[in-house]
């Protein structure tokens, strides 16, 4: 039913429903409905704008991955400066923040999302996926400025730092962990590759 409400950017306020939704509810809580009562429109808002709501659940999961982009060039640039410990471990909280735990959990969820978004991004779990080739580019950009071992095996200490912060981060009723602790995972993780 029409509410008489004008939506500016309704891709953007549809999103940030949907995350609303996805945090308060979980994925089984996340429908269309749903979305659109949070965001405070008629449900026939939604389709108007995309096909229907696996379209718009994998536009929101691009959304994410695109905004991984820009951090992910954020943490090029900080190659070099600072210690490679305490990038990583801002990083990975930033990758592990509640709405990308979130969506990650809804990724698994879906069958349907998943299929679309095998169509462009056919290996690994998407976002997940992204934030490891996000981290792996940082670890080649530090150990080409000699802040890691020249052996230092960056296609394996990527996965690994993304995957034991996923074990951190994922419970998404939890409290996250604190700084102390991702930091120690990663410094954990990156011993033996580090010139200190």
């Amino acid at each position: 039913m029409p509410t008489g409400i004008a939506l500016r950017d309704v891709r953007e306020q549809l999103f940030a429903a949907a995350e609303r939704v996805l945090l308060r509810a979980g994925p089984s809580g996340l429908t269309s409905r749903a979305v659109t009562d949070e965001a405070g429109c008629a449900k026939g808002v939604l389709h108007r704008h995309f096909s229907d709501f696996d379209d718009f659940l994998a536009e929101l999961v691009r959304d994410r991955i695109a905004q991984l982009a820009r951090d992910a060039t954020e943490l090029r640039d900080a190659a070099g400066t600072g210690t490679v410990d305490d990038n990583l471990a801002d990083a990975v909280t930033k990758v592990f923040g509640p709405v990308a735990v979130a969506i990650v959990s809804l990724i698994i969820f879906r069958d349907e999302l998943r299929t679309r978004l095998r169509r462009t991004r056919p290996i690994g779990v998407p976002l997940l996926s992204d934030a490891t080739v996000m981290i792996s580019e940082y670890l080649t950009a530090e150990r080409e400025l000699g802040r890691l071992t020249p052996g230092a095996d960056v296609d394996a200490l990527a996965p690994t730092l993304i995957g034991a912060g996923h074990l951190l981060f994922a419970d998404r009723t939890g409290t996250p962990p604190d700084a102390v602790a991702v930091r120690r995972m990663v410094a954990t993780v990156l011993s033996g590759s580090q010139i200190r």
